[in-house]
């Protein structure tokens, strides 16, 4: 081992040590602490090949590897994720963002096109990472954002405050026992929809690290779905639309059942950027 560790040393060492632990990019796992901790850019990594790092980073790198080698979510370790090319702060009370999930964003945007000064409903709002997205995105919209964890608050609210915004308000609300007041022109959501059944079939960073309440409702991955059907007729606006991430296999047909067997007569699923159907638009 090199008495001085260059950046090019750390890389070449840990790529082979993630690869023994069978990560499949080793060499971004690296790279992504790296640049943490050195709070830097990618590119700034290959410049700086020679640059040899002091204890005090070294030491962070090994204890942030160290939490990587036992699945925790790089998210988690660098309490920052990217959604929708926004950075959002995260930790292990709110759920990662996925990439799939902004095709919600992509739709909403095309839905709400000619509506002035829509009035949005983000439910389970987490970090908050759609309904700030929104905020941004949409000029003139409201957003109101809602979850039932304290924790997820704070957070919504903190990510909200790093962007000044003041046309998206976050509350505590247990949609699955209260209705929110409002009149919307559009509900978004990404519910628990994992089944109490499927849960440990779930990938190991996943299942014990992001929040169990918000992947799983604890049953048949429906309970969210159903609760919407009903209370959609009340607080949306007669033209207001519902726009739904669901799983994979046979949960979108399951789910556009609901609305269907509800009297929703315009439920269409949609296919996410993997060609997979993900979304429903009620």
């Amino acid at each position: 081992m090199p008495k001085k560790w260059r950046i090019i040393d750390l890389i070449n060492w840990a790529e082979i040590y993630f690869k023994q632990k069978d990560f499949k990019n080793p060499r971004n796992e690296i790279e992504l602490i790296i640049r943490f901790v050195l709070k830097i850019k990618r590119i700034d990594i290959y410049l700086n090949f020679d640059r040899v790092l002091i204890k005090k980073e070294l030491k962070l790198i090994k204890k942030f590897i160290k939490r990587r080698i036992r699945k925790e979510p790089i998210q988690y370790i660098t309490n920052l994720s990217e959604f929708y090319g926004i950075e959002f702060f995260v930790n292990e009370h709110v759920l990662i963002p996925r990439p799939e999930t902004e095709k919600l964003i992509e739709l909403a945007k095309k839905k709400l096109k000619l509506v002035k000064n829509p009035t949005i409903l983000d439910i389970g709002t987490g970090s908050g990472c759609i309904a700030i997205t929104m905020a941004l995105e949409k000029a003139g919209c409201k957003v109101m954002g809602i979850d039932i964890s304290d924790n997820a608050i704070k957070i919504a609210n903190k990510n909200k405050n790093k962007y000044n915004l003041n046309n998206v308000t976050f509350f505590k609300i247990d949609i699955l026992n209260e209705i929110p007041m409002g009149n919307f022109d559009l509900i978004i959501s990404n519910p628990p929809y994992i089944s109490k059944n499927e849960f440990p079939d779930l990938m190991e960073d996943v299942r014990n690290y992001e929040p169990k309440t918000a992947l799983t409702d604890y049953s048949d991955g429906l309970v969210f779905y159903r609760r919407y059907s009903k209370i959609a007729k009340q607080i949306l606006k007669e033209s207001g639309r519902m726009i739904l991430e669901v799983g994979l296999g046979s949960h979108p047909r399951k789910v556009k059942d609901i609305f269907i067997n509800q009297g929703y007569i315009n439920a269409e699923l949609l296919k996410d950027f993997n060609g997979d159907y993900r979304i429903l638009l009620v």
